[in-house]
C-alpha cells in the first residue's frame, strides 16, 4: 500500500495535555503508553503501513523525553525532531517546520490521535480535489443515552448514536506548501483565524472516515485504549 513518493508526516507533539495531568506531569501527551509503546509510535505505524517513514516531530513540552525516545527506536523512519518552542500554538509550530518539508504537500496529524485512516485514500482524495487542504472529519462517539419524554413519563430510552449527525475535525490532513503563506507567529491557532481563512476561500475539502473513534483525552480514555490493545483488539491496529 505504498503513497510515500517522498512525502512526509508532520506530528504536532509539543503540546502540554493538560487535561491527562496524572500521565503529563512526567512526559508529553504523544509519549503516554498505550501498552508497550507510546501513542507517538502507533500514529506513526499507521503511516508507515502505507509507506510513509519520513517523519516531522514538532517538538515543544518535554521534548527531551521524545528525543531519548528515538535515540533508541528500531523502526525504519526518518525521523525529524524540531524544537517549536514551549509554548507555541498549533499554526506556529507549523510554520516553524516549513523549511522540513521543502515546498512539498505533506501530511500533518496531532501526536494524540489514534484513527486508522486510509491514508492512501485520503492522499487520493486530496489531489482528486485540488483544494489546499484535505481535512479528515470524524463522527465523535456518543457518549449519553437519549430519553424521550411524555410530559413527566419516560416512554423510550436509547443510545446516542455516534456523532449524532455531527462531523468533527478528525485530525488528518493533507496540506500543499501554499498554507504557510496564511501563517505568520507563534501564537497563530491553525484551527482558527488560518484554517477559517482558507474556508472562506474554498480551499479545505473533507474526507469522511467512519471508522472507530476513541479520543485520548482523560484517564479513562487512555484505560480503553490500554484494555483494547491488551486484549487483542485495537481498531487502530492496520500493520501485521
Amino acid at each position: 500500500m505504498n503513497c510515500g513518493d517522498g512525502l512526509k508526516a508532520v506530528i504536532l507533539a509539543g503540546g502540554r495535555g493538560t487535561r491527562l495531568s496524572e500521565e503529563t506531569k512526567m512526559r508529553p501527551k504523544p509519549m503516554i503508553k498505550i501498552g508497550e509503546k507510546p501513542a507517538l509510535w502507533h500514529i506513526m505505524k499507521i503511516y508507515s503501513t502505507y509507506g510513509i517513514n519520513d517523519f516531522v516531530v514538532c517538538c515543544g513540552y518535554k521534548g527531551e523525553v521524545i528525543k531519548e525516545y528515538f535515540e533508541n527506536i528500531s523502526e525504519d523512519w526518518n525521523v525529524e525532531l524540531v524544537d517549536t518552542g514551549l509554548d507555541t500554538m498549533t499554526g506556529g509550530r507549523i510554520k516553524r517546520i516549513e523549511k522540513n518539508v521543502s515546498n512539498e504537500k505533506f501530511f500533518l496529524s496531532y501526536g494524540d490521535d489514534l484513527k486508522p485512516v486510509n491514508i492512501k485514500e485520503l492522499l487520493d482524495f486530496h489531489t482528486k480535489n485540488e483544494k489546499l487542504v484535505t481535512v479528515t472529519a470524524a463522527q465523535p462517539p456518543g457518549r449519553f443515552g437519549i430519553l424521550k419524554l411524555e410530559k413527566n413519563n419516560v416512554i423510550e430510552m436509547r443510545e446516542k448514536p455516534p456523532g449524532d449527525d455531527t462531523w468533527i475535525n478528525g485530525g488528518y490532513y493533507v496540506l500543499e506548501s501554499e498554507i504557510f503563506n496564511y501563517l505568520s507567529q507563534d501564537s497563530d491557532v491553525w484551527e482558527n483565524e488560518p484554517l477559517n481563512k482558507l474556508i472562506k476561500e474554498n480551499q479545505v475539502s473533507a474526507f469522511k472516515y467512519n471508522g472507530i473513534y476513541q479520543p485520548l483525552d482523560t484517564l479513562n480514555d487512555k484505560r480503553n485504549l490500554e484494555k483494547m490493545w491488551n486484549d487483542g483488539k485495537p481498531y487502530w491496529k492496520v500493520w501485521e
